[in-house]
């Protein structure tokens, strides 16, 4: 067992980490990223999002840092916000929407912790992606819904199809 040295958030929030980590009550926990699906589904998540900007008012945005409580700062694979965003660098309320992608290293533990923080936090639409299986789930305070194929938000304001963001199965890409 490894011994864990605690920093305080005002040293978190100076120093860049590449890729960039989570930071829970003075520890900071590295996310798991960087194999082609996720990136792949992250990339075309934000373009998706992005090509229609102008009509759903909202804007994408890859890994940005949001202070959801004081000892707590996650970073969503995407976080989609209404437009105009906030000022702020590190967002400190909720956005519309939290994305996360999921990566085969991580477990359904871990992942849960994550979304619990969204919301407490106040996030009204979380989904999770699941690039090898081509699945995805919205989840609430009840727990988690399974989508077929179809991504949706709460409001009904966002219908993406999962074949429109994934790479196909077996793709040469």
């Amino acid at each position: 067992m490894g011994i864990t040295t605690l920093i305080p958030v005002e040293e978190y929030l100076r120093t860049s980490y590449r890729p960039d980590c989570d930071f829970i009550e003075g520890e900071v926990l590295e996310r798991n990223a960087g194999k082609k699906k996720h990136s792949y589904a992250q990339g075309e998540i934000c373009s998706w999002f992005n090509r229609r900007k102008e009509v759903l008012i909202l804007q994408a945005l890859p890994e940005l840092r949001m202070r959801v409580a004081p000892g707590r700062i996650r970073i969503p694979d995407v976080v989609v916000c209404q437009i105009p965003m906030p000022e702020e660098e590190v967002f400190t309320s909720p956005p519309y929407l939290c994305i996360e992608v999921m990566s085969l290293d991580d477990t359904i533990s871990a992942m849960q912790d994550r979304l619990d923080d969204y919301l407490q936090f106040g996030v009204a639409n979380i989904w999770v992606i699941d690039p090898w299986m081509h699945r995805g789930w919205s989840i609430t305070t009840n727990g988690w819904a399974a989508e077929s194929g179809i991504m949706r938000t709460a409001d009904g304001r966002i219908a993406m199809p999962l074949a429109d963001v994934l790479l196909p199965p077996k793709a040469a890409i």
